[in-house]
């Protein structure tokens, strides 16, 4: 055997690479059935391709709307709405704690009347719509549900996301409000709404994307994921809900990184491993056992040197979801290591799933790597690492206790250091960063938000208290509070409150008088 037939490579998950696969022992079911290794649906792309999504938000509700109009101009197939730091932690841009943050990294939404303006001229019966928020899910979900109602929408056929995910916000993100177990109550309150008031929604966006921006590894990615899955199903049954009903409008968020094949079989693993949690778990319907997932491309991938290799690293992981069988998909703009990305960046990101989409070949068929010995291989050992990572969580006493005892979050760092560590030695290499390095002249066009957005949203808020029933706000806010207190489903109390325009703050506030704040 010479060296490089020696050789050791693994995966960043430490799974090792042989030189060469020459069998694998399994068969699967076809696409469509249980456990839904192949994929969800039995022709996948042939019928039709996954909705390829631009995720946006910036400045204020007008800005963003003239950016949503550009989108689907251009071909976007739904819209995926960024909020800024202030409307994700729940409060009003006028909080002394929103200053310097009002729409930099989102779009602030604080009333009713935001919201009305970031959907003006779109009709939200006819497009889909996932929205990126987690502590005030229910209050962006209820001013949604009121602008279908006020749009004259059948708030029965309205249809997206919200992604409703507090476990990983604990773990690894940190735009929480409320101690975990009042943020699970309002995620199984918001279950429970949905499935009788708006059928069609997805619940939930069980989160591994910003697991894996904390900087886990794939394995823990999948495993922390489908480990807070499990949390959220189990929550919803104490509450006496059906997992046939609520099960099937569970989805996920995953990463897509640059180990091609990794990602591949990480995606594949994905599903099969939820299929077999939630029989076990009593599902026997297949829709609730079926695990759907967004994508979105690595953003902790992206370099601020040399920013236009970001565009072949998108590529390679739009590519990887595809593959993998990803029902949805947003590509990062070249650009987002430096700004928000421009018009140009972020139409560039959705050509890139377009000529994915309809030049390559690669929907003509099911699970085009479905067979490779490596990637069979691959995915088994994906599944049985992450199933490793579960069953030591479950002795812990589930997602909830992993986390409040800090277990997750130590893996996490644990894995990130070793990875930074990696690249500063040089044994991992960053095209451009620690190696292919070259003098620069950067000319690369940024995209900036100025404060001014902050007295612009003020003056919104002044003019919106000056105008509405501030009497029957606070009545509405007290009735919000009592709930909270009694056990009664939060969401119609929200819903009411946001329909006479009290603010995201003010509702915030109300729950937080009641639950608290948690502190890590």
């Amino acid at each position: 055997m010479t060296d490089a037939e020696n050789k050791t490579i693994n995966t960043e998950s430490g799974i090792e690479i042989k030189r060469i696969y020459t069998e694998w022992k399994g068969i699967h079911p076809d696409a469509g059935n249980f456990p839904f290794t192949r994929g969800v649906h039995s022709t996948m792309y042939r019928d039709k391709p996954w909705t390829m999504r631009q995720y946006a938000g910036f400045s204020t509700a007008e800005e963003s709307n003239k950016r949503y109009h550009y989108l689907l101009q251009k071909g976007t197939m739904g819209l995926s709405v960024a909020f800024d730091l202030p409307t994700q932690i729940g409060y009003d841009s006028t909080h002394a704690f929103a200053e310097g943050e009002v729409g930099k990294v989102g779009v602030a939404i604080d009333s009713l009347k935001d919201m009305e303006t970031l959907f003006d001229g779109i009709e939200l019966e006819k497009i889909t719509t996932s929205m990126t928020i987690n502590s005030t899910a229910s209050i962006l979900l209820a001013m949604y549900i009121a602008l279908a109602k006020k749009q004259g929408a059948d708030v029965k056929k309205i249809s997206g996301t919200i992604q409703n995910d507090l476990l990983k916000e604990y773990a690894a993100r940190g735009t929480y409000i409320y101690p975990p177990k009042a943020s699970m109550r309002i995620i199984t309150d918001i279950f429970e709404y949905c499935a009788a008031e708006v059928p069609k929604w997805n619940t939930i966006s069980i989160s591994g994307y910003h697991i894996r921006e904390a900087g886990s590894t794939a394995v823990q990615e999948l495993a922390f994921t489908l480990a807070n899955g499990k949390a959220y199903v189990k929550a919803a049954l104490e509450k006496g809900l059906d997992i046939n009903v609520f099960g099937k409008r569970l989805s996920f968020f995953f990463n897509a990184h640059n180990n091609f094949f990794e990602e591949v079989a990480k995606f594949r693993a994905a599903r099969r491993m939820w299929a077999k949690m939630m029989k076990d778990l009593g599902a026997t319907d297949d829709k609730a056992m079926m695990l759907r997932f967004h994508t979105q491309t690595g953003g902790s991938t992206l370099t601020a040197k040399q920013p236009m290799n970001n565009i072949s690293r998108v590529t390679i992981q739009a590519l990887a979801a595809v593959l993998g069988g990803t029902q949805s998909l947003h590509t990062n703009g070249y650009d987002e290591a430096l700004s928000l990305p421009t018009e140009n960046a972020a139409q560039l990101a959705l050509r890139t799933q377009q000529i994915i989409g309809f030049e390559s070949g690669v929907t003509d068929t099911v699970d085009p790597l479905g067979g490779s010995y490596f990637v069979e291989n691959l995915t088994d050992e994906m599944e049985a690492k992450a199933f490793d990572y579960i069953q030591k969580i479950d002795a812990k006493g589930g997602a909830v206790a992993a986390t409040e005892e800090g277990y997750i979050q130590a893996e996490i760092a644990n894995a990130a250091y070793a990875h930074l560590r990696a690249v500063e030695g040089g044994d991992k290499i960053i095209v451009g960063v620690n190696k292919f390095i070259v003098e620069e002249n950067d000319t690369t066009e940024l995209f900036r938000v100025d404060d001014s957005i902050r007295k612009i949203q003020t003056d919104k808020i002044n003019k919106l208290k000056a105008e509405r029933d501030n009497e029957k706000v606070l009545s509405l806010l007290q009735n919000i509070e009592t709930a909270a207190k009694d056990g009664s489903n939060l969401m119609p109390y929200i819903l009411n409150a946001v329909e006479h325009y009290a603010t995201l703050g003010e509702i915030a506030d109300a729950m937080r008088n009641v639950f608290g704040e948690y502190r890590a």
